[in-house]
């Protein structure tokens, strides 16, 4: 269980981390291990971590190889392993042995929307 928080301000407005981090407190008991947060101009990110998989290398929001797409989501790839060979071959590099660590943002870009709802456990 964890949980993520999340806001988009209007053109040109500020979000800042401390406003996040305040969102973040709210729902610390969703995620008591680790926080992490993500600004940039009218964005802001949050995410609160119950650490069970990749304890130490977990740590979100996640962001892809050039840092223009940023994710936090709460939830388990499992095919994880097999996207991951996948998006090995075509070049793309992982920064930790984590599960989903940058699988969600390269394989939105790579894949078919439907396989990585089918590959997640969600629909059949």
């Amino acid at each position: 269980m964890c949980g993520i928080a999340g806001v988009i301000g209007k053109p040109g407005e500020v979000i800042y981390s401390e406003d996040v981090h305040r969102m973040c407190q709210t729902i610390v008991h969703r995620g008591p291990d680790d926080e992490g947060i993500y600004t940039q101009g009218a964005v802001g990110l949050g995410v609160r971590r119950l650490s069970i998989i990749d304890v130490a290398g977990g740590q979100q929001p996640i962001h892809n190889e050039d840092s223009t797409v940023w994710v936090v989501f709460n939830g388990e790839i499992y095919n994880f392993q097999e996207l991951r060979r996948e998006l090995e071959s075509r070049g793309h590099r992982f920064s930790t042995q984590n599960s989903f660590h940058k699988s969600p943002p390269e394989a939105a870009r790579e894949f078919d929307p439907d396989r990585l709802i089918q590959g997640s456990g969600g629909t059949d």
